[in-house]
């Protein structure tokens, strides 16, 4: 009797150390078991905490230009500001050195009234009305230049009694010509006419009767002929202005 407890402590001994490895030596094989029932569903867990900033991502591509937003109303008119003090008054600069002027001008009028000029000669304007830089000679009735430059010369005559026709003349040659019929008028009228006229040092302009029979210039106590001249520029002035 004891012997058989014996080995049967030895055998479960045996089945004991195998129970791990679901092997029983010496057994059968068994059938699987059946499925157990699924397990419940857990409960959510707690949220977690909040992760760490990530860094920058880079800067992405420009976008396309919008279209222009319509203009705004003018906004109203601000108040005038209080005015300021006067700034410091500034020094007086240097006096710069002035450009030389060049003048030449006359006028000269006819004293004698009914007598006429010789054919293709200077008419004489012998009255001096003006001629501060004796450019004029009354005696012969010619201007002679010594500042070149544009001249503008101007006649104005009284016609009497007979038609008149007169030449502003330079160096011989007729500059421009007027002409004024009589047609029997009773009462003296006027012919004038002038020219601008560019001239250069020695050059002479002059007024002269260039038509045999219409040579009626005329003066006398109430009406005047007169023979004018002046300077417009200098070509000196302009050889100044352009250094």
């Amino acid at each position: 009797m004891t012997c058989v407890i014996v080995v049967f402590l030895l055998l479960l001994s045996s089945a004991s150390a195998n129970i791990s490895d679901n092997n029983f030596s010496g057994f059968c094989n068994g059938h699987p078991g059946i499925p157990g029932t699924p397990g419940r569903n857990g409960y959510p867990g707690l949220a977690g905490r909040d992760g760490r900033n990530g860094r920058d991502g880079m800067p992405g591509v420009p976008g396309q230009k919008g279209d222009a937003g319509i203009q705004g109303l003018p906004g109203p008119m601000g108040e005038q500001g209080v005015a300021g003090l006067p700034g410091p008054a500034g020094e007086k600069g240097v006096k710069g050195d002035g450009m030389m002027s060049y003048n030449s001008a006359f006028s000269a009028k006819r004293s004698k009234s009914h007598t006429s000029p010789l054919l293709d000669e200077a008419i004489q304007f012998d009255v001096v009305i003006h001629n501060d830089q004796r450019h004029y000679n009354p005696l012969t009735g010619k201007f002679t230049c010594e500042i070149p430059g544009i001249y503008y010369f101007v006649v104005h005559s009284t016609v009497y009694k007979t038609s008149l026709q007169f030449d502003i003349m330079k160096n011989n040659v007729s500059i421009s010509s007027f002409f004024q019929y009589h047609g029997n008028w009773p009462k003296p009228v006027s012919l004038s006419g002038g020219a601008l006229i560019r001239l250069d040092p020695t050059d002479q302009v002059w007024v002269q009767v260039t038509v045999g029979d219409y040579n009626g210039i005329y003066s006398s106590t109430k009406t005047d002929s007169t023979f004018t001249g002046f300077l417009v520029y200098s070509d000196w002035q302009n050889a100044q202005l352009q250094i």
